[in-house]
């Protein structure tokens, strides 16, 4: 039990700080002209859907990067909620297997 609960946890922590190197590699290369403003959206919903949403949505506010993006502006938060609530009926399935 103890196991499944920090392999969760790992994975949590893990996914949301793949989703952060992700945002702050997509601004660095913005700045430094080697992307473009919309370039990469796809793999930052993609770490989001998979649990980074919080990472990547409070990243966006600390860098500064992508706050004009309506599409992830109202994704993230949509999927930040959901990750919320599976990763509560992941550490919730775990204790009630116990």
């Amino acid at each position: 039990m103890i196991l499944l609960c920090i392999l969760l946890s790992v994975y949590i922590l893990a996914v949301n700080f793949y989703a952060f190197r992700l945002l702050k590699i997509q601004r660095d290369g913005f700045e430094g002209g080697r992307l473009k403003a919309g370039e990469g959206d796809g793999k930052l919903l993609l770490a989001a859907a998979l649990g980074g949403a919080i990472a990547v949505y409070a990243s966006m506010f600390v860098l500064r990067y992508r706050m004009e993006s309506c599409v992830l502006m109202l994704a993230l938060p949509l999927l930040a909620v959901l990750n919320v609530y599976c990763f509560y009926l992941g550490f919730r399935g775990i204790f009630l297997v116990w």
